[in-house]
C-alpha cells in the first residue's frame, strides 16, 4: 500500500494506495442526493483471495444510486451492515488487483490491466441455485453496489470474479460504464420469464421508454421483430423513441387514470374506469382493432400498475422491476385472475444470460445511447436530475476517472 494520489492521476498498476476519493452515503443524511451525497476519503477495501480490484474509469447513474441516497424502501447499511455507503452499480475500468487464489485459478482469463465492465449480481456460488438452477433465485443473491457496501462511485472497488466481463473495444469508458445494469434487467424481463417470452410479432408496452431502461426494451425487442409501443410524457421523448425503434408512443400527460386504483364501486372509479377504458382504445390504434400489449414493462410503479393490469392482454404479463413513483401497489384482481394476466417481479439476471446480452453490445447489433456525461463533481447533481425527472435522453453516466 502507497499513500494518497489525486483521483486524476493513477499510481503503477498493483499499486493500492491507503485511502481512495469516494461518495459516500450515511444513514443519519438520507434524503435528497445533493445531501446524500458527500465525498470523504475512505480506506480502499481489502481484496480477499477470491477477489479483484477494479481503478473505476466510470460509472452508470440508475435508481439503485437514487433508492441508496434516499434510503428507501430501507437504508443499503441494513442491507450489509456498515455504517457508510458506497453506490454505484454499474462500472467500466481497469484490473488493479487479483486476489491470490485467482491468479492460480485456469478458468480467470483475466490479468492486471485488463480493460473491462463490471455487472452488479452477486449470488452466494455454493448453494443448488447457483450450481444447476438460476443464480438469480439464490436466497442470499446480493446487487453490488446497493446490496453490498463498495459500489462504482469510488476511484477503486472490489468485486467478485464472475462479475467482470471484457469491455467493448468500440466504446468509451463513459459508454461501456453506463449500460449493463439496465441493459441486462431488461433482457431478463424479455425474455427470462417463460412463457411470457417476447417472440416476433408480440406486442410490447413500455413505461419510461426514453430512459435507459426503456432504450434497451424498444431496442431488443425491434430486434427479434416484436412491436415496442414507448409511454412517455412529451412529444420529444416519444419522437427520440421513434427514432431508436417504437412503433410509435403515447403522451401519458393525455390522460389521468393515474396513482392508487380508486375503491371499486365508488363514484370516482366509474370516472377512472371511463378514463383507463380511453387509454387502453388509443393502445389499439397502434397493436390493432381490440389487440392489447402481450407484455408491459413496469418500472414506474404506484402511479401506473393499476392502468397496466387493466389493459394487459388475456394471459399476457406484467413484468416489473422497480417502483420509481412508489412500492404500494393496488390493482384490480378480478382483472388479472378472470383474465388469467401473470405479475412478474424481475430483479436483474444471471451471468449467462449478461454474456448472451452483451455478445449483442460487442457485435454492435445494439448500439448505446448515453446522451450525458456528468463530471465527477457532479454527481450529486446527477442523480438530483433523476429524481426531479430531468434527465436527458438515454443512459447517463459519470466520469470518475
Amino acid at each position: 500500500m502507497k499513500g494518497l494520489y489525486s483521483i486524476m492521476e493513477e499510481p503503477q498498476i498493483g499499486v493500492v494506495p491507503e485511502k481512495m476519493k469516494a461518495y459516500v452515503i450515511r444513514p443519519e443524511r438520507h434524503g435528497i442526493p445533493t445531501v446524500s451525497f458527500k465525498e470523504e476519503m475512505i480506506e480502499v477495501p481489502e481484496v480477499k483471495e477470491n477477489e479483484v480490484l477494479i481503478k473505476v474509469k466510470a460509472a452508470g447513474v440508475n435508481h439503485n444510486g437514487l433508492w441508496s441516497a434516499l434510503g428507501e424502501p430501507f437504508s443499503p447499511t441494513k442491507y450489509h451492515g456498515k455504517d457508510f455507503h458506497i453506490a454505484g452499480s454499474d462500472a467500466s475500468g481497469i484490473i488493479w488487483k487479483i486476489g491470490k487464489s485467482l491468479k492460480n485459478n485456469k478458468n480467470f482469463s483475466f490479468k492486471e490491466g485488463d480493460h473491462v465492465i463490471v455487472h452488479c449480481s452477486q449470488p452466494c456460488n455454493v448453494c443448488p441455485e447457483c450450481n444447476g438452477g438460476d443464480p438469480m433465485k439464490c436466497s442470499n443473491q446480493k446487487i453490488w453496489g446497493y446490496e453490498t457496501p463498495y459500489g462504482a462511485f469510488a476511484e477503486y472497488t472490489v468485486v467478485q470474479p464472475h462479475q467482470i466481463l471484457k469491455k467493448p473495444e468500440h466504446l468509451t469508458w463513459e459508454e461501456s460504464g453506463s449500460y449493463l445494469l439496465t441493459y441486462s434487467t431488461v433482457w431478463r424481463m424479455l425474455f427470462g420469464h417463460y412463457p411470457n417470452t417476447v417472440q416476433p410479432g408480440s406486442n410490447v408496452l413500455i413505461w419510461g421508454a426514453s430512459g435507459g431502461l426503456g432504450e434497451f426494451a424498444i431496442k431488443l425487442a425491434k430486434l427479434v421483430g416484436a412491436n415496442p409501443l414507448a409511454i412517455v410524457s412529451s412529444k420529444e421523448k416519444g419522437e427520440y423513441c421513434k427514432s431508436i425503434g417504437a412503433i410509435g408512443y403515447i403522451d401519458r400527460t393525455e390522460f389521468s387514470c393515474w396513482g392508487e386504483l380508486p375503491k371499486i364501486g365508488s363514484t370516482e372509479h366509474a370516472e377512472y374506469y371511463k378514463e383507463v377504458k380511453r387509454f387502453g382504445k388509443k393502445i389499439w390504434g397502434f397493436f390493432g382493432e381490440k389487440v392489447s400489449p402481450d407484455i408491459i414493462v413496469e418500472h414506474i410503479g404506484e402511479k401506473t400498475f393499476p392502468a397496466s393490469c387493466f389493459v394487459l392482454k388475456t394471459g399476457g404479463m406484467v413484468v416489473f422491476c422497480g417502483a420509481s413513483s412508489g412500492f404500494n401497489l393496488s390493482f384490480d384482481a378480478s382483472h388479472v385472475w378472470m383474465r388469467t394476466k401473470r405479475i412478474q417481479g424481475s430483479h436483474f439476471c444471471n451471468t449467462y444470460e449478461i454474456h448472451k446480452a452483451n455478445n449483442l453490445i460487442i457485435e454492435d447489433k445494439i448500439k448505446l445511447e448515453t446522451s450525458n456525461v456528468y463530471s465527477w463533481e457532479e454527481l450529486p447533481q446527477a442523480h438530483m436530475d433523476m429524481l426531479e425527472n430531468k434527465n436527458p435522453l438515454g443512459n447517463i453516466v459519470v466520469r470518475v476517472s
